[in-house]
């Protein structure tokens, strides 16, 4: 009776049913279009700003990895070199592109160091 109401046309199924039930669906779901999502809509950031702020957290999270891979050479070059290698991708990812190499790198050769070089000493 409420979609009557408000102007819309409400057809009586049970007509064409063969055991007389009332089969009304709602179909709005299956013929909406797919509506895309923008996290930053809320916030009035543009491309630029997003990327800045990326770039931003990513630089300090390759920081902290260039030294601890750095650290690994000289201590418990196995845990410190794998926690640099592990957050030098974390900050490749988020946009600190040179800073998470060089800790990946750095920290590969010092895990080789310690594996194949240091048990010699």
């Amino acid at each position: 009776m409420a979609d009557e109401d408000k102007g819309f046309i409400v057809r009586d199924l049970r007509r064409n049913s063969p055991d007389n039930t009332d089969h009304r669906e709602e179909t709005a779901a299956e013929i909406a279009a797919p509506v895309g999502i923008n996290r930053n809509a809320g916030r009035g950031l543009n491309a630029a700003e997003g990327g800045r702020e990326t770039a931003a957290g990513g630089t300090g999270l390759g920081t902290v990895a260039l030294a601890l891979s750095i650290l690994s050479l000289f201590v418990m070059p196995i845990l410190f070199g794998a926690a640099g290698i592990v957050l030098g991708f974390i900050a490749r990812r988020r946009g600190a592109e040179s800073l998470g190499s060089w800790a990946i790198g750095l920290g590969a050769v010092s895990i080789i160091i310690g594996i194949f070089i240091l048990p010699f000493f």
